[in-house]
This record gives structure tokens, sequence and C-alpha cells, in this order.
């Protein structure tokens, strides 16, 4: 049930950010970018994690035995970030994430 939830924020965020810019080429980006990665988390099985804020985010990172899917280093293990921080990310430093470049 949580995944639907997080689908729907998906859309609604992806909608927001068409209507908040048109349909400007920054804004159709910025949506498939978030598109982008709720569709890697819910491949990955992590969706539920994250939506609840329970993911830890340093093993999907760019540092020694992280598996690269996000372009950072983290230095914390556990790292948790709130999912509406990711999906922020997203649309204000996309080039974090290799789906959105």
């Amino acid at each position: 049930m949580l995944l639907g939830a997080v689908a729907a924020s998906a859309l609604a965020v992806s909608a927001t950010a068409l209507a908040g810019g048109g349909n400007s080429e920054n804004a159709r980006s910025d949506a498939a970018c978030v598109q982008a990665g709720i569709g890697t988390l819910v491949s990955l099985g992590l969706i539920d994690e994250a939506a609840q804020g329970k993911l830890n985010y340093y093993p999907l990172g760019s540092q020694m035995g992280g598996a690269g899917l996000i372009n950072v280093a983290f230095t914390t293990d556990p790292t948790y970030i709130p999912l509406k921080d990711v999906v922020a990310l997203h649309r204000s430093n996309p080039a974090l994430f290799d789906w959105c470049i």
C-alpha cells in the first residue's frame, strides 16, 4: 500500500514540476529525473524503506565499497535522508544521480 502512496506522490511531484515551469524543457527534465529515481528505488525493492525514512543510503554511494548509484562519497554509515529531500536533490542537483544525466 505504501508503494502506491509513494508512486502517487512521485506523480504529483512531476505534475507540480510541470505546472510550476510550464512545459519548459527544464521542468520536463526535472520530472523525468524524479520519476527515474523513484523507479530505481522501486526496482531495487527499497521504496518502502525510503518512504518511511528508514533507508540507509550509504551502500548506494560512490565511496569505496558503495554501489555507485549516487555520486556522493558518504562518510557516515548509516546515512538516512528523508525521501522528500532526496526528491528535492533530483531537481536541484541532478548530477548526483546517473539516471538524470
